[in-house]
């Protein structure tokens, strides 16, 4: 390959284009030419395809490949867990009357036909290797090999070393039963299309012959050929058609299935009776075309709505498929991580993905979470920090203590949680699917009457004129106004970090009046801090640290975490009692400790807190011995957040359950005008209650299981990222992300789809009422009104997908002026 190859990029490296360091040592050497290359992984790949024969590659290449993976050789360990046999048991399958197996591999990084050209020669050179596929379009290859002699791992590695990364590809069930769905469609859509233009090269000479040109014979023959032609197309492309329609007629919930298979049957039947009787006329060319032009835009739709949203094998899609399990002994074992267990301990190498949910006992690392939160910047991760399967570990090598592993893990619940979402439909969305049956029960006693006119004006006319009605009435854009648009819309939530749980809370959060938000772990980080410590008496500083955080041993709440840094082994409470809202109490060496507020604490002694802030009182039988000054980091996009709220004209409102002195600050900092302190769960519920009497729409934000009762309450409950595991089973929708500005843009989505939802549904109203009466005049031939039809639907469908390229305006700086913060009172 020359260096003005068009492929090339001037100065580039020569195997994927990109800059090259200059005084970079590495290259290679074709044709006694010296090459320059930007990397030790470009180095490697280059070499391989060379040494293997295999250089005229880059002639072939019509596009620049992905640049490889520095980091191949710290991965080539990972394939050897491809060689279980547990795990190719649900990936490696046996060849018929053979002893050879085969699997499709998922390959990433290929581009254009020469990388396919590359692959399929590399593999099929390999001793033991039957034979290769790629597939171009799926970026799938399909390999044959005898495992006798050679292993996977070895095909996996031979793949890296020529820059192709790949995997076992094994869909899961409902991805499978997709995937037969989208082969059986393009079948169909093709014998549609094929029968469309042999019919209208039959039709055509009919049409613009005068009378007398064509003999009676060659005109049967043509009618006869037009019949063979198009039964194919009416039995096997508008077989769903029918389908669908038959089962409309059993639920007696009448979709827009059935008008058209009334036209195409009520055609086909009139136009096979002609033909077999020699009387009449015939409709075989506007059969197979509104046929083919019904499947057409079924076809653009469903890839479309694919594209932007919920898709199957998500689960397998997120977690690796290989874990390195540390023994006792502290040895490595690589095995499948569907095998991983609750206990298990895991190295997590830079640039592997976290096979499971755990905690880190030792390093700190950089972790890629935005499959998961939508953050594209990598997150720190130290000892005692939790991690998330799926992720991608970026910098150190982390030891883990797995929690949740598989079918347990956060992700599987993700998905879960996801599927609930997609199987419920929103109010808005039942009212068009009740207005689409509606419709289709009116328009067939409409066309009724419309064929009953006709028989009277002109008979010749009836059927066509009655099939121009049916087809171009049919509420195909109806009934996608609201299903694509909510797809369009699940799906920029989830890139946004936003899981909806619940289908009701897009429609809700378009709604909303008030946002009421909690102030630990939702305004603030949930993250306290021992900041100050006042002794009472003769009691020391330390000893009062290490008493209280003997007290919060056994605590989850975020003030025990404040206290866990001050712990001693030989120091530990018994009987610890909490009381919820107040502290905690318990004994230890026989005397009875209480920690939490005053009131509580020390019930004997009004004492009243020595500054701002949030402040815990320790007391020993009742009399105080030590204040402890807390302090809870706000979140940093707090403020832009309130901001935001109030500038789409939202009511802004903070209920805690933290000292009044604390909320009151943080409102004043924040810019919230309402506020209440010292709240009880029943407190917040009412509150909520008082604004829905009101008639206002309220959101509710929370992370705690103290929250779950209002969370119940709200119209919409939010739960946040780091919420308890009942708050998110509570929630409408859960923050993926640590951002509370997320919320904002969810409200921004939301009433985007609603916009989108409501512009469908006066669209497709409006057509389908403009349409008819022309259609009942005569005016619009069938194959006008399959045109018609099927643009309407692809109308709808475009604009839902403008809400992929929605941009919130969240981010945007604001000119806000805070108002004064009003308490309210309880």
């Amino acid at each position: 390959m020359s260096a003005d190859t068009p492929t090339a990029v001037e100065g580039g490296c020569y195997h994927c284009g990109s800059r090259v360091p200059e005084g970079a040592p590495w290259s290679i050497t074709l044709d006694d030419v010296r090459h320059p290359l930007c990397c030790p992984g470009c180095e490697a790949v280059a070499h391989a395809i060379v040494d293997g024969g295999l250089a005229s590659y880059y002639r072939f290449r019509t596009e620049l490949p992905e640049r490889p993976d520095d980091r191949q050789s710290a991965r080539a360990e990972t394939w050897a867990v491809f060689d279980d046999a547990g795990l190719q048991r649900q990936f490696v399958h046996p060849e018929t009357d053979s002893d050879r197996v085969h699997a499709t591999l998922a390959v990433d990084g290929i581009t254009c036909a020469a990388c396919a050209w590359l692959i399929e020669h590399r593999l099929n050179a390999l001793p033991g290797v039957d034979s290769s596929a790629v597939n171009l379009t799926h970026h799938r290859v399909r390999v044959s090999w005898d495992p006798e002699a050679i292993k996977l791992s070895r095909i996996l590695a031979e793949m890296a070393a020529i820059g192709y990364q790949a995997q076992p590809y094994e869909p899961d069930e409902a991805q499978a039963r997709l995937q037969h769905e989208e082969r059986m469609n393009v079948r169909r859509l093709i014998i549609a299309a094929v029968g469309m233009a042999q019919v209208m090269m039959f039709s055509i000479p009919i049409y613009v012959a005068g009378p007398g040109e064509i003999s009676e014979d060659f005109h049967a023959l043509f009618h006869w050929l037009s019949f063979a032609l198009a039964t194919p197309v009416v039995f096997f492309s508008a077989m769903p058609f029918f389908r669908n329609a038959l089962r409309d007629l059993r639920t007696r919930v009448l979709g827009m299935d059935v008008p058209v298979s009334i036209a195409i049957g009520g055609a086909y039947l009139a136009s096979s009776y002609a033909v077999l009787t020699d009387t009449g006329e015939v409709y075989f060319d506007s059969v197979a075309m509104f046929t083919f032009f019904l499947l057409f835009g079924r076809y653009v739709e469903a890839r479309a709505r694919r594209r932007s949203g919920h898709s199957g094998n998500a689960l397998s899609g997120a977690l690796p498929l290989s874990a390195i399990r540390l023994t006792d002994d502290g040895e490595e074992r690589i095995l499948p991580a569907s095998e991983l267990a609750a206990g298990d301990r895991v190295l997590i190498k830079p640039g592997h993905g976290v096979p499971a949910d755990g905690v880190i006992e030792e390093g700190e690392s950089s972790l890629d979470e935005s499959m998961l939160t939508g953050e594209y910047l990598p997150v720190t991760r130290r000892v005692g920090d939790g991690v998330t399967g799926g992720s991608q570990n970026v910098e150190s090598p982390l030891m883990v203590r797995v929690t949740h592993a598989g079918r347990d893990a956060r992700v599987a619940g993700i998905v879960d949680l996801t599927d609930r979402a997609f199987a419920s439909r929103p109010r808005l969305a039942q009212m068009a699917a009740r207005m689409s049956h509606l419709f289709v029960l009116r328009l067939l006693f409409v066309t009724l009457g419309v064929a009953t006119v006709w028989w009277f004006i002109d008979p010749s006319r009836v059927l066509w004129v009655t099939l121009s009605v049916l087809v171009v009435t049919c509420p195909c854009a109806l009934a996608l106004a609201t299903p694509t648009a909510l797809t369009a819309g699940h799906g920029q939530l989830r890139r946004r970090g936003v899981l909806v749980t619940r289908a009701n809370a897009i429609e809700a959060l378009s709604q909303l009046d008030r946002v009421i938000l909690d102030k630990t772990g939702t305004l603030t980080t949930g993250q306290m801090a021992l900041v100050e410590t006042r002794p009472l008496g003769a009691l020391a500083a330390d000893r009062a640290r290490v008493l209280a955080a003997a007290l919060e041993a056994r605590s989850e709440h975020p003030i025990a975490r404040a206290f866990h840094p001050y712990r001693l082994a030989t120091v530990a409470a018994d009987a610890v009692a909490s009381r919820t809202g107040q502290g905690l109490e318990g004994t230890i060496k026989g005397r009875r400790w209480r920690l939490g507020k005053p009131g509580f604490a020390a019930p004997d002694h009004p004492l009243e807190a020595p500054g701002d802030g949030q402040w815990l009182l320790l007391t020993e039988e009742g009399e105080p011995r030590a204040w402890f000054a807390l302090q809870d980091h706000v979140r940093e996009d707090a403020a832009e957040t309130v901001r935001a709220l109030t500038a789409l004209g939202l009511e802004v409102e903070l209920l805690s359950g933290d000292i009044p002195q604390a909320a009151g600050e943080l409102a004043g900092r924040l810019g919230i005008a309402t506020w209440r302190g010292a709240a009880s769960p029943e407190c917040k519920l009412e509150r909520i209650r008082e604004c829905q009497a009101a008639g206002e729409k309220v959101a509710m934000v929370g992370d705690g299981i103290n929250d779950i009762p209002v969370l119940a309450g709200a119209d919409v409950a939010i739960a946040m990222n780091g919420a308890t595991d009942l708050a998110r089973t509570s929630a409408d929708a859960i923050l993926l992300s640590p951002r509370l500005i997320r919320i904002v843009e969810a409200i921004e989505i939301s009433r985007a789809t609603r916009r989108v939802m409501r512009q469908n549904m006066v669209w497709s109203v409006c057509y389908n009422f403009s349409a008819m009466p022309l259609a009942a005049m005569g005016f619009v031939p069938p194959w006008l009104a399959a045109i018609g039809m099927s643009a309407s639907s692809l109308v709808v469908v475009g604009n839902a997908l403008r809400l992929n390229r929605f941009r919130s305006r969240a981010a945007e700086p604001r000119q806000a002026v805070a108002p004064a913060p009003q308490r309210v009172n309880a």
